[in-house]
């Protein structure tokens, strides 16, 4: 009997790692290398343009008289008070009034009654979370004591940080100041006197401002706009309807360039495209509660980025870890579909992430390139990548790379996630060095071509991948191919090495050592069988998965994945060997319950 189901068993058992028959010498790993090149000249007009304008605006917002071109007529009240639908966890706020921030995973003992802004933070994270106030809802859970707090906080950051400066008014970290202090702003002003209720509305006033102001990533447009009209929709008066409008115009425009027809965010993470969502449902409520219609772009982006997250969203409540994206908290995916709303396992695609099921499996699998230009400065080189939920249990994942985690930019190379790695290389790297510096991370690379063909038959599913990011070097084309058996629950899975049209006789044949890569869940246990090519992986339900494999050389090594920004402990399971580039090479795997009769002996 085959256990692997529709596909052909190849003859034999194949070569040992690094070693081909017919051919002398053994490959010798090496660190991880790109074999996207020299895209040098491609970037040189981003880099020129990025080199003028960046010292332009500079040189101009760090002038001594630049505060005053943010100022304008200052609102007198406030008219809303917008709905902000993340969770919040009340126990920030709480440690704040008792002199002690938390935030990022770091923390910092003050007094009381001193300020948090005008001493080192303890990590960078920290730092961002501090002046994009990450910590202001937080802190508005704890009632008119709490209210004040914040208050003062704010008025100290506008007096500590009146002129411009990089870091405080950068511009992603000033969208996230603004939408959280537009939130809070009402009821702040509430405890407030007269003098402190008109500085605080002049304090958003100029932020927003701002906001409407060059320069910025073009990837995060959207968000900036939503910002400042949210304060456009919170100070009343013309002040706010003046803001308001522009930002609105300017918003309508970014929104179908930023949200695709399908719902998917343009950078291709569906974390990205679950934020975009909670700012743009807090600013449809501001709207709402002035009475003012939201514009047609709005209301459409929110129905397209709902729609998609249902597709995004897997059966444990998280998202799919994919191109930078995190998988957020089942309590704010849930806030962002809505309480109505009832997790329902689904089947489709969207922003190139295919998603097939079975009554026990879910399977979602990266069948599109990576996002190009700005647009990538959180995408990863890791074609065909795939997530694996057994009934609840995440059991196949990647290493959860996000933005958060800029200082662990390695792991956005091809071996960060579950897919296949040619030769300890990747297809793609993040820029670094003074272009990084410049541009910011953006994935760079040759352009990837994937392929995806998927076909539904009667109690099975068929979805067939491939991408060319190794011909280049190795001359070889990556398909994976997967059969979901959805009566069984069982997913037989093919790895298939073959060399692309007309590369045969050009490139060398040679002995590309292969890597498989399955990263898993922090938590999940996982046992190699006594036959070596078996793993039993048990979830946090305790309930048990066969992991099985002819690969030639199957090991369960370390590895690591992150949290929220934080670096966590796992493991991962790797199929090595070598393939030739001069022909056809084949590993299969399949992912079956334990229990069902075919447990190895």
């Amino acid at each position: 009997m085959n256990p692997f189901g529709p596909f052909s068993k190849p003859e034999g058992d194949g070569p040992a790692p690094g070693e081909i028959p017919g051919l002398r010498g053994a490959p010798v790993r090496t660190p991880v290398r790109t074999t996207g090149a020299a895209t040098g000249p491609a970037l040189w007009p981003a880099i020129l343009g990025r080199l003028l304008t960046r010292q332009l605006w500079i040189e101009a917002y760090g002038l001594p008289g630049y505060a005053l071109t943010l100022r304008g007529r200052v609102a007198q009240a406030f008219a809303a008070t917008p709905r902000d639908f993340r969770p919040v966890d009340p126990t920030v706020g709480k440690a704040i009034l008792g002199g002690r921030y938390v935030l990022s995973g770091s923390s910092l003992e003050i007094g009381e009654t001193e300020d948090p802004f005008n001493r080192p933070s303890p990590t960078r994270a920290f730092a961002v979370d501090l002046h994009a106030f990450a910590w202001l809802p937080s802190l508005m859970t704890q009632g008119d004591r709490g209210a004040r707090e914040a208050l003062r906080l704010t008025l100290v950051w506008s007096d500590v940080f009146v002129r411009w400066s990089p870091f405080a008014w950068d511009p992603d970290i000033l969208a996230r100041r603004a939408i959280n202090l537009a939130c809070a702003a009402r009821r702040m002003g509430q405890v407030a006197t007269e003098a402190e209720r008109l500085k605080l509305a002049n304090v958003l006033g100029r932020q927003a401002r701002q906001l409407l102001r060059p320069p910025g990533n073009p990837s995060t447009l959207s968000e900036r706009l939503t910002a400042a009209a949210l304060i456009g929709a919170v100070l009343s008066g013309p002040p706010g309807a003046g803001l308001r409008r522009r930002a609105l115009s300017r918003l309508s425009r970014a929104l179908p360039r930023t949200v695709g027809p399908d719902g998917g965010h343009a950078t291709r993470s569906p974390e990205a495209g679950l934020e975009l969502l909670l700012d743009l449902l807090t600013l449809d409520d501001a709207l709402a509660q002035i009475s003012e219609p939201a514009p047609e772009a709005l209301t459409a982006a929110l129905n397209r980025l709902k729609a998609a997250l249902a597709i995004q969203t897997l059966p444990d409540g998280r998202l799919a870890t994919l191109q930078g994206g995190g998988p957020s908290t089942p309590a704010r995916v849930a806030a962002a579909r809505g309480v109505e709303t009832e997790l329902e396992d689904v089947a489709g695609a969207v922003a190139g992430l295919t998603r097939i099921r079975s009554p026990l499996l879910t399977v979602v699998a990266d069948t599109a390139p990576p996002a190009r230009g700005p647009w990538s400065a959180a995408a990863c080189a890791q074609p065909l990548s795939l997530e694996v939920v057994c009934g609840k249990d995440r059991l196949i994942t990647g290493s959860g790379w996000t933005p958060r985690a800029a200082d662990r930019q390695g792991l956005r190379l091809t071996p960060g996630h579950s897919t296949l790695t040619l030769g300890e290389s990747s297809t793609g790297e993040p820029l670094g060095g003074w272009k990084g510096d410049l541009l910011g991370a953006r994935l760079v690379g040759r352009p990837l071509h994937v392929e995806a063909n998927q076909r539904d038959g009667e109690g099975a599913v068929w979805l067939e991948i491939e991408h060319d990011g190794w011909v280049h070097e190795f001359g070889l084309l990556h398909q994976r191919r997967l059969y979901l058996d959805q009566r069984l629950d069982e997913l037989r899975a093919e790895e298939r090495l073959h060399p692309a049209p007309g590369q045969k006789d050009v490139v060398r044949a040679i002995a590309a050592p292969y890597a498989v890569r399955f990263q898993l869940e922090p938590g999940v246990q996982a046992s190699l069988a006594r036959d070596r090519r078996s793993i039993l992986l048990r979830g946090h339900s305790g309930r048990g998965w066969w992991f099985r494999t002819d690969g030639p050389d199957v090991a369960i090594e370390p590895s690591v994945h992150v949290d929220d920004g934080l670096t966590r402990r796992s493991l991962q399971i790797v199929v090595r060997g070598s393939a030739r580039t001069d022909s056809e090479t084949k590993i299969r795997w399949k992912l079956s319950p334990a229990g069902a009769g075919n447990d190895p002996s």
